[in-house]
C-alpha cells in the first residue's frame, strides 16, 4: 500500500506562497535568500527523497511549474524526477509531455484512495497547495516532512488551511539542513 508524503519548503510562520519570488508576492524569493550551504544540503535532501518515492501526486500548477523546470534539465536528479511516475490533480486540461504523466480524471478523494491501494512505497505531493489542504481534510496523508526556512513573512497563502476537525500529528524525526533550516517529519495519527 502506498503512502502519501506532503514535502514542503515553509517560512516559520508556515507561508508556502511564492517561494522563488515569481508569482509577485511582495514578500516572495524567500527561498533563495539563504546560504549556499543552506542551498545545496536542500538539494541532498530532495534527491535522497526522490530517489525513495515511487511517484509524486501534484497539483496543475504545480506540476507545470516543477515540468518547466525539469523537462530541459540534465544529471541524476532531473533523470530521476522525469522517469518517476507523476499524477496530476487537474479539473482542467494539462499538458502531459513531461515523461510518464498520468491526469487523475473524477473525484480527488477517491483517485487518491485508489492511487494509495495500487502503488507500494511513497507518493511524494511537493507545493500543490490546495491538493495538500484536500489531502489533509480527507485524511489521506501519511507523513509531512516540512523544511522550515528561518523566516517570518507575517502574511500570504500558508500550507495548512481551516479543517472541520483537529488534525493530530506525531514528531517522527527533526534534525537541521545545512547551517539554518529546520527539518521536521511527521506521522498523521
Amino acid at each position: 500500500m502506498g503512502r502519501v508524503v506532503i514535502s514542503e519548503n515553509v517560512s516559520l510562520d508556515g507561508v508556502v506562497q511564492d517561494p522563488t519570488g515569481e508569482e509577485g508576492f511582495r514578500h516572495g524569493g524567500w527561498f533563495s535568500q539563504f546560504g549556499e550551504r543552506d542551498r545545496e544540503a536542500w538539494v541532498k535532501v530532495e534527491f535522497d527523497e526522490a530517489l525513495r518515492a515511487e511517484a509524486m501526486l501534484l497539483g496543475r500548477r504545480s506540476y507545470e511549474y516543477f515540468a518547466a523546470r525539469f523537462r530541459s534539465r540534465t544529471g541524476e536528479w532531473a533523470d530521476r524526477l522525469a522517469s518517476m511516475p507523476k499524477y496530476i490533480v487537474s479539473s482542467s486540461r494539462v499538458d502531459t509531455d513531461w515523461g510518464n504523466s498520468t491526469v487523475l480524471e473524477g473525484d480527488v478523494v477517491s483517485e487518491v484512495a485508489k492511487l494509495k491501494q495500487e502503488l507500494d512505497g511513497e507518493i511524494v505531493v511537493y507545493a500543490s497547495r490546495a491538493l495538500v489542504h484536500t489531502l489533509m481534510e480527507h485524511d489521506l496523508a501519511d507523513e509531512l516532512r516540512l523544511i522550515v526556512f528561518p523566516v517570518v513573512l507575517g502574511i500570504g497563502d500558508r500550507l495548512f488551511g481551516e479543517t472541520t476537525d483537529k488534525k493530530p500529528v506525531r514528531l517522527l524525526d527533526s534534525g537541521t539542513v545545512g547551517d539554518g533550516l529546520a527539518y521536521l517529519t511527521y506521522g498523521l495519527l
